[in-house]
């Protein structure tokens, strides 16, 4: 019994851990853009899109206006957005994208993270050739005509649309980010999470035991709390 209790004690501490890396990192998020746009969602189309993802996440109201009042008064450290490109284990290449108010810090563990893995760190931007930024959004399938929904979304910018597990994928690219938010909410539609990715141009091919080092590589990044996103070309 006093096990089983230990067990499902980890296993809250756990989520509770990932849920309040998620809430900082979105808290983060709020800063930059605030700082870049200001604090009215109205204006800034960058905020809207990242309040909603953070709603979606069950942030509460209460820590998303507190998150905006502190980048309003420049009470928050001042975060610099910087990606680091390198290849891990089996010649995989990876973007890490992170929001640091220590830059210093920040690199020497991306370093540490790519080299005790077995792979290696190369200079920002020299992976950009291999991967294409897309805008990414995630709309609610049910209730939804694909057909026509993609018909009335290609003329805002959409590139490509599809459905899977219940969730619409649309896709547009970089520079239609904003046209496109503001299309689906001129539209009512509702919106899951939206997103700039980095799609892979090509994908390495990997068996499972391959696999798992990337993916324990992902998670050593995914870790760290300068870390907003890891973008692979893993197949």
């Amino acid at each position: 019994m006093g096990r089983m209790f230990e067990k499902r004690k980890h296993k809250i501490f756990a989520r509770n851990a990932k849920v309040s890396k998620m809430f900082t990192k979105y808290g983060k998020e709020i800063s930059i853009a605030v700082k870049a746009g200001g604090p009215d969602p109205d204006n800034n189309t960058r905020l809207r899109s990242i309040i909603q993802n953070a709603k979606s996440d069950n942030m509460p109201k209460d820590r998303i206006e507190a998150a905006i009042q502190r980048a309003s008064n420049k009470q928050d450290a001042d975060f610099q957005e910087i990606s680091y490109d390198g290849y891990g284990p089996h010649g995989v290449a990876l973007v890490v994208e992170t929001a640091t108010d220590n830059p210093t810090r920040t690199v020497a563990n991306i370093r540490m993270y790519f080299n005790r893995s077995g792979g290696n760190m190369g200079t920002s931007g020299s992976l950009d050739f291999m991967f294409q930024r897309k805008g990414v959004f995630k709309i609610k399938a049910e209730g939804q005509d694909l057909e026509a929904l993609e018909l009335e979304l290609i003329d805002h910018g959409a590139e490509d649309i599809g459905e899977d597990e219940g969730v619409i994928y649309v896709y547009t690219e970089f520079e239609d980010f904003g046209r496109m938010q503001q299309a689906l909410e001129t539209m009512d539609v509702e919106v899951l999470n939206s997103s700039l990715e980095r799609i892979p141009t090509t994908t390495t091919e990997l068996s499972d035991e391959q696999q798992e080092d990337i993916v324990k590589l992902i998670e050593r990044f995914e870790d760290d709390d300068d870390v907003t996103a890891v973008f692979h070309n893993m197949a």
